[in-house]
């Protein structure tokens, strides 16, 4: 089986997943009480399972799916503000075919990248809690198993810890103590990959200038350079 087979069958196991039952009554509740914009449409209402390029190199992870975004599209970071500045970036530095995510047959393509989360569901307030994060990380070790990334671009401190577990469980002789989470922050790996953290593109950090749409273009022009070196 290529890695474009099991990244397939995986995405189904994902999107048939009921472990945490917060999360299942959450989403499945926010598909039915849909927001007044999108009363029209069918929600998606289940764990949302990563997208893009099955032989990427670069994997981009957020924190979760939001409730009138990607719970609504299926698709990460699609149908909200938060996607449309990521998907943005992504496209400025040659990863995505297009600048928009509106919905997930928009034709959005992606070219040597990957956009996953550790915690698949949207969860209430989008804090998941730390059970339900460790439930969720068989589907995120798995995902990173099969794609071998090169280069992590962490979307917030969330991200950048759930990376650096992984990477650790893996095996790879982690730096000790592990930096702060930063943005801009790269930390190289010894024979593994090299994470690169960002601030992640909510709103909160978006419409108060703590993150600016050339901030984040600097990273991933960082991550495109890594690639092709």
């Amino acid at each position: 089986m290529n890695d474009a087979d099991e990244l397939a069958s995986l995405t189904a196991e994902i999107a048939a997943c009921r472990r945490c039952p917060r999360l299942v009554d959450w989403r499945e509740m926010v598909a039915v009480d849909k927001r007044a914009a999108f009363a029209d449409q069918e929600y998606w209402g289940r764990p949302v399972p990563g997208f893009g390029d099955p032989r990427a190199k670069v994997v981009v992870v957020g924190l979760a799916p939001a409730a009138h975004g990607a719970n609504r599209t299926g698709r990460m970071f699609t149908g909200d503000r938060s996607g449309d500045w990521l998907y943005r970036a992504m496209w400025r530095a040659g990863f995505a075919s297009q600048p928009e995510s509106s919905g997930s047959e928009d034709g959005l393509t992606l070219a040597g990248a990957w956009v996953t989360a550790p915690v698949r569901c949207a969860p209430p307030q989008n804090k998941p809690t730390i059970d339900e994060r460790d439930a969720c990380a068989v589907w995120f070790d798995r995902e990173l198993d099969i794609l071998e990334p090169t280069v992590f671009v962490a979307l917030g401190d969330f991200s950048y810890r759930s990376i650096w577990r992984y990477l650790g469980d893996a095996g790879h002789d982690m730096p000790r103590p592990r930096p702060r989470f930063t943005h801009g922050l790269e930390v190289g790996i010894s024979n593994g990959p090299v994470i690169l953290a960002s601030f992640h593109p909510s709103q909160q950090n978006t419409f108060t200038g703590k993150l600016t749409e050339a901030m984040l273009d600097e990273v991933f022009a960082r991550a495109r350079s890594l690639v092709d070196q």
